[in-house]
């Protein structure tokens, strides 16, 4: 099973989610950005560095806000959503085709990857 870190970013009401690139598995779903640990690295190590490749920001990963598993025909994948913060750095779109910061009860406008869905209920309930 692949393990990924993911990022809940969140600046007053808005979230911060990522469109996927054309060309990639799940192309232009979107994601909270983040992505998989690489071998002898931690989940939060693994979410700093993704987030500083991908979006050239520094991340400071703070408790789990959910976690979850999800069967791709490719393989299976443990999602772990950290509730994060920036801090340097303004999102920049070094690896996907949009950014966004949207409320809670925006994000059902999207569509999601699918091993992020699960999280949307709970992120809804935060209002």
């Amino acid at each position: 099973m692949t393990e990924v870190a993911a990022a809940l970013i969140r600046c007053g009401n808005r979230f911060m989610i990522c469109r996927r690139p054309e060309g990639k598995k799940q192309a232009l779903l979107w994601e909270f950005p983040g992505g998989k640990t690489e071998p002898g690295e931690s989940m939060e190590e693994a979410l700093i560095r993704e987030c500083r490749e991908e979006l050239d920001i520094t991340v400071v990963p703070r408790d789990i806000f959910a976690e979850a598993e999800y069967a791709y025909p490719e393989g299976s994948v443990h999602l772990t959503l950290f509730n994060a913060e920036i801090t340097a750095g303004v999102p920049k779109k070094l690896e996907h085709s949009d950014i966004r910061w949207v409320t809670a009860e925006e994000m059902a406008q999207y569509d999601f990857c699918p091993a992020d869905r699960g999280f949307l209920e709970k992120i809804r309930a935060l209002g």
